[in-house]
């Protein structure tokens, strides 16, 4: 197995390399005064299983070229597999048309994946809402990673929360409150939300039900922070209900704005997420989690 990491993937993929045992190849990446990207490989991956580590997040346009050019060179190259790592993958919140004249995003997005010439794909925490499976929406084997439990232990570790309750911000989020739950052996809730725009968000106990955080501290954990908006409410509920300090966990910490900042002034004790999305809370790394995934199914 050699790994290679995108231009935004390449720290990744060095701990990835370490930790699965594997090669680490190169590749020499500059731009044209146009503004065109140059890529070359410079390793021989004849026979090989190549790994592409290659998160989306931040500048997706130029990172998919990127992708699709990095891809369409090494096949040329006769290896044995390509399987792609997207920690982060651009583009999947648009799986459905809200408005009339809007694209398919998600599906655009897989199959220019499947028909460059990828064999498997690996995802980290993808923001699966209306689609339940990832074979609904791949052709090729692929196969969605999470990175919760560490994101859970290491709040459980750092911070000890005291008889800590997990709270998953919406509906969605059920899937990582329980995996967090599981984790550091603890119970979790659920709550409601209602979304009114990209940024106005009403979040509320699911079925009107009392929440269990009176006197205790609570664990806020969800896939991607954005605006934190919703966080920022999900924090404001359990306050009201008793809960004592708040901490949040996500996978993918956007962050656009001043959406920490928020966070902090909302009275959130401490936010943390993962290198999906490098950032100033990216304190747990999902390298684990690849070099894993890597050493069972490549």
């Amino acid at each position: 197995m050699i790994i290679f990491g995108g231009s935004a993937g390449e720290a990744l993929a060095v701990r990835v390399a370490n930790l699965a045992g594997a090669k680490l190849g190169k590749i020499d990446q500059k731009r044209f005064p146009d503004g065109e990207k140059y890529c070359r490989v410079l390793d021989d991956v004849k026979g090989d299983d190549v790994v592409i580590i290659h998160p989306t997040g931040g500048r997706p346009d130029e990172l998919i070229i990127e992708y699709l050019m990095l891809v369409d060179t090494i096949k040329d190259m006769a290896p044995k597999s390509i399987s792609a790592v997207f920690p982060y993958f651009a583009y999947a919140r648009q799986d459905a048309r809200f408005n009339p004249g809007e694209p398919l995003s998600f599906h655009l997005m897989t199959r220019l994946i499947e028909q460059i010439g990828t064999n498997k794909v690996y995802t980290i925490d993808l923001h699966l809402q209306r689609i339940t499976d990832m074979g609904e929406i791949f052709k090729i084997p692929a196969q969605n990673l999470t990175a919760v439990p560490y994101i859970a232990e290491y709040i459980s570790k750092i911070y000890s929360p005291k008889n800590a309750a997990v709270i998953g911000p919406d509906m969605e989020s059920e899937q990582w409150a329980k995996v967090a739950a599981a984790k550091i052996k603890t119970d979790y809730a659920v709550l409601e939300k209602t979304r009114f725009s990209a940024t106005d968000v009403k979040i509320r106990a699911r079925g009107g039900e009392a929440l269990n955080v009176q006197g205790r501290d609570a664990i806020i954990i969800d896939d991607i922070i954005s605006t934190g908006n919703t966080i920022i409410e999900a924090a404001q509920l359990v306050k009201k209900a008793g809960a004592n300090r708040i901490y949040v966990g996500c996978t993918h910490p956007v962050l656009s704005g001043n959406a920490l900042a928020k966070m902090y002034a909302a009275g959130i004790e401490a936010v943390v997420g993962t290198d999906t999305f490098p950032g100033p809370i990216s304190f747990v790394s999902v390298a684990p989690v690849i070099a894993e995934a890597l050493k069972k199914g490549v």
